[in-house]
């Protein structure tokens, strides 16, 4: 095998790779999971006295639908679950790149391995001839 055969090789390899582990992915989520301490309102509850943080923490997963942020309140017992459901979101998203980035570099190399000396010219050469063909053709129908 030449070298570029190898490196298309290795190429594929990697994609193909990408590929599995993408298939290995489990249960994903959107979103940014946010921590809160809300005051109560009552004058005498201890949340109202100064330097207290407020009752909490209470959980919530914002994310964007159609361009609208959307909140939902998360249970204490889901946080954790939810916490590593948007890690593995994150690790989809970073990995759905690196599959497109392996893909195109391996399309390319295909690309290159195919082209012979000369080959670009061949293909300016005949890109014009269809260019002038179709402008004249539309002339011809006006």
């Amino acid at each position: 095998m030449s070298f570029q055969g190898d490196a298309i090789e290795k190429l594929r390899q990697r994609r193909d790779q990408l590929r599995n582990e993408l298939a290995q992915i489990g249960d994903l989520r959107p979103g940014s999971l946010v921590e809160r301490y809300r005051r109560c309102g009552k004058p005498n509850c201890w949340c109202a006295q100064p330097g207290e943080r407020g009752h909490g923490p209470s959980f919530s997963l914002t994310h964007a639908v159609e361009g609208k942020t959307v909140t939902r309140i998360i249970p204490r017992e889901a946080v954790e679950r939810t916490r590593e459901q948007i890690a593995e979101y994150q690790r989809f998203r970073a990995l759905a790149q690196e599959v497109v980035d392996a893909s195109e570099r391996f399309c390319d190399a295909e690309l290159r391995q195919g082209e012979e000396p000369g080959s670009k010219e061949a293909a300016k050469k005949g890109a014009s001839k269809t260019r002038s063909r179709s402008k004249s053709r539309r002339r011809s129908m006006s």
